[in-house]
Parts: structure tokens; sequence; C-alpha cells
């Protein structure tokens, strides 16, 4: 039997082999493991709120970390809101807590994200929860030194889908300005979903026809006036570069303000270290964009 062509040249075996980073980069279990020493490092390191409950669901919560008032004084401080990844499907906000640390140190709060995962919730509650994370993020931002004026979002993998679309949301929908985010970074992200119902991810998602066209990134413009980078490593999968590389000339082309920046050596899990560290031009990006430079 044939791999029959599916999407852009590519069968389902295909399509799963450029999708499952987790076989194509083997030793990702141990990169977790690696990472948690550094996690527990930004609760040791920084001030932090933690399992803030923006809504009612279990998973509905935000943990918040705070820059030294001793070198950054007391704000209001940007925001940089973090959505984590793992298909929509895994992973939690505890996980990644290490990213967070270059711009913590840079002066700025990082609220990261918990949200419901799919097969409890269906996409459409998935996104919605992460909205109403950036509504209680506005509402809430002096209560902890944010600046409601300054929100700026960023995820990885899933998390750089949920990104996008909250760079193409209509705030005024939630009761918030227009320009409520300022800008945001979308890291590894999935842009097109079209493939998502094409591999093996569906056999979890389940994702409809209607939910491929209504939440594809690529297809929406991004609201006007926001500055947008979309990172992708330089040793992902082709057609992570490809939907990255995709993405931003079509929102350029819709008139958004985009950099794209491909990480050397970076692999779909090994960018989360270039995002962290201050030392490395993505987190620099990162930092820049809020204007902490």
């Amino acid at each position: 039997m044939t791999d029959q062509p599916l999407y852009h040249g590519l069968g389902r075996a295909g399509l799963d082999f450029n999708y499952n980073n987790r076989e194509r980069v083997a030793n990702h279990l141990e990169l977790y493991a690696g990472w948690q020493p550094a996690n527990q490092a930004m609760l040791e390191d920084f001030e932090s709120r933690l399992n803030v409950a923006f809504g009612d669901h279990p998973r509905e919560r935000l943990d918040i970390f705070l820059p030294d008032p001793a070198k950054h004084g007391d704000g209001p401080h940007p925001i940089r809101i973090f959505v984590h990844g793992g298909y929509w499907m895994s992973r939690d906000k505890e996980d990644s807590h290490f990213i967070a640390r270059g711009q913590v140190e840079a002066g700025a709060v990082v609220v990261s994200v918990e949200y419901a995962l799919i097969p409890s919730v269906d996409m459409t509650e998935l996104l919605r929860q992460c909205r109403a994370a950036v509504a209680w993020t506005h509402a809430n931002a002096g209560d902890f030194g944010g600046d409601a004026g300054r929100i700026y979002v960023s995820g990885h993998s899933a998390g750089g889908h949920v990104t996008a679309m909250l760079l193409a949301t209509d705030w005024t929908e939630w009761g918030l300005p227009a320009d409520a985010v300022k800008g945001g970074a979308a890291i590894s992200g999935i842009f097109d979903l079209t493939p998502m119902r094409l591999c093996y991810i569906d056999d979890i998602l389940h994702l409809t026809e209607d939910d491929v066209a209504r939440y594809s990134p690529l297809t929406l413009p991004p609201n006007p006036g926001i500055s947008i980078l979309v990172g992708v490593g330089a040793v992902e999968t082709d057609e992570f570069v490809r939907q990255s590389r995709v993405f931003a000339q079509a929102w350029r082309d819709k008139g958004g303000a985009v950099e794209l920046m491909e990480v050397p050596d970076a692999n779909h899990f090994t960018i989360l270290e270039a995002y962290a560290d201050p030392g490395v031009d993505l987190c620099r990006a990162m930092v820049r964009q809020m204007g902490l430079d």
C-alpha cells in the first residue's frame, strides 16, 4: 500500500513522522527531567503567586512570577503571558516554569497559564479558557504590579497556536480594549490545523472541519498595530519550519509587523532553553518586544 499524499505531498506516514516530535527527539524525557532544577530555581529566586484561579474549571489556574523590586521597582511592569505546549492534550504549566527567567530578570511579570486539555474539553473551550486568562490578567494586573496597558502573549508548540489565536482575537467581545494585547511570540507553533486531522494526533483530538476552518491562524488576520515574533528551531522537522515560514509571510502579507527567527541548532524541545536564556537572541527579542532592552 502506498502512502497516498494528503497534505503538501505527505501521506499519513510522512505526516506522522513530521509531527511526532517525541519520536524525532529521542532524549526528550531527559530534557524534561533536566529542566526540573531550573523550574524549582524559579520558585526560589523570584516571588511568585501560584495556582491563582481565573475561572471555575480546576485547570483554569495561573502561576505568576514577579521581578525583583530591588532591581526594577514596584512597577507597573510589562506582562508576558505564556501558554504551554503538549498538542492541546498533555503537559502542565509547572513543566516549563524555567522559561520565565530571562524575561523576569529583565523586569517583566510572567504569567504561566494552565488550561483544560482535549479530550476533556474541545478546542472551542480550550481557546475560551486561554482568552479568559488574558481577560483576567488585564482586569487584575494592578494587584501584582503588572501594567494592563502592556500585555504580551507567548506560547510553545500548541501554545504557539494558541498565541496566534490570541493575536487575532477581537478583545472588544471580552469587554477589553481592542489593543488589549500589544504583541506576542509564537514559538514552534502549528498555524494550519489541516494536518492535525490527517495524522496520529487526531486519534485523540478529533478535530472537525469547522475546527480547522475557524482555528487555523494562517487564515486569520492579525490584530492591527501589534508586534509579532515567530520562532522555530532550525533543526525542527521540515513541517514545523515550513509552517512557521508560511505563517510569518501570510501575516506580513496581511499587514502584520512580523519577525521570523530560526534558532540555530534548536529542536522542538531545546528551543525552550533559547526562550529562557537572557544571553540568547530569542529571549532578547522577547525582552526587546516589551521595551525592556
